[in-house]
């Protein structure tokens, strides 16, 4: 019984880290949650220690960490989310004529949820159940522009962070919030071979109710014939957020 206080304490500031844009400092967690500073202190380093929690030294603030990431895509990636994206991801793939995809986020990784090949159009590497680095990927590049920015310095702090397919794609912090940038200025998420070499994605985000990116939706077609899908892309993502009580901002 003595456990069931410390886990709801736990809860409580992980609730309260995930409703916040930015990382905050401890003297506003410990206010919000209701705790003492220290016991607020020793709570948040043993959810470091455990990867639930990011400690950003220099700005003295925390953040949500990678394992409260896998435990969010957890959820997504279960029926509920495949069942409401499903026919529109399969409805897209046929006004398209390409393959369509969706994908969540897990660590730095995407995995993909739902698949649908579009009749003769090339193979892919991806299908459900596999996963690909989520800066390489149009949906993880989607899904990582809607991030809080600091939570995406907190998944790639540094050049190590970065994994390599083909020798193309950002292979930096630096180059990643450029990349970023750009595409949240566009409105949807681009690769050009940095996957597969020939092939190039669409992708726009799907958002829950509190806006954050829950998952990627996108279309894969050859480099050298590329159709006018960004549309339909977008058209699709707002769909199934629509579906999943999000906003859509219009």
């Amino acid at each position: 019984m003595s456990q069931v206080p410390a886990a709801t304490r736990t809860l409580r500031v992980l609730r309260f880290l995930a409703s916040q844009p930015d990382p905050v400092p401890l003297e506003r967690i410990a206010q919000a949650c209701d705790l003492p500073r220290s016991s607020a202190y020793h709570l948040l380093r043993a959810m470091v220690d455990e990867g639930f929690v990011t400690h950003l030294g220099e700005e003295r603030r925390f953040g949500l960490g990678l394992a409260a990431f896998e435990v969010g895509s957890g959820y997504s990636r279960q029926a509920p989310l495949q069942r409401i994206a499903r026919r529109a991801v399969a409805a897209l793939a046929d006004r398209t004529g390409e393959s369509a995809h969706l994908a969540v986020l897990h660590g730095r990784d995407v995995l993909y949820v739902v698949e649908e090949r579009a009749p003769g159009r090339p193979p892919l590497v991806t299908d459900v159940g596999v996963r690909l680095p989520a800066h390489l990927t149009a949906s993880g590049r989607a899904i990582l522009a809607g991030l809080p920015r600091p939570q995406v310095r907190a998944l790639y702090p540094d050049a190590a962070a970065f994994t390599d397919r083909h020798g193309a794609g950002p292979q930096s912090p630096g180059a990643l919030r450029t990349l970023l940038a750009e595409t949240r200025q566009r409105g949807w998420a681009t690769e050009d071979g940095e996957v597969t070499p020939g092939l190039a994605s669409v992708a726009v985000a799907v958002v829950d109710h509190n806006g954050h990116p829950v998952a990627g939706v996108a279309v894969t077609y050859p480099s050298t014939d590329p159709p006018s899908v960004s549309a339909e892309v977008r058209r699709t993502a707002e769909l199934i957020t629509r579906r999943l009580g999000g906003l859509v901002v219009e």
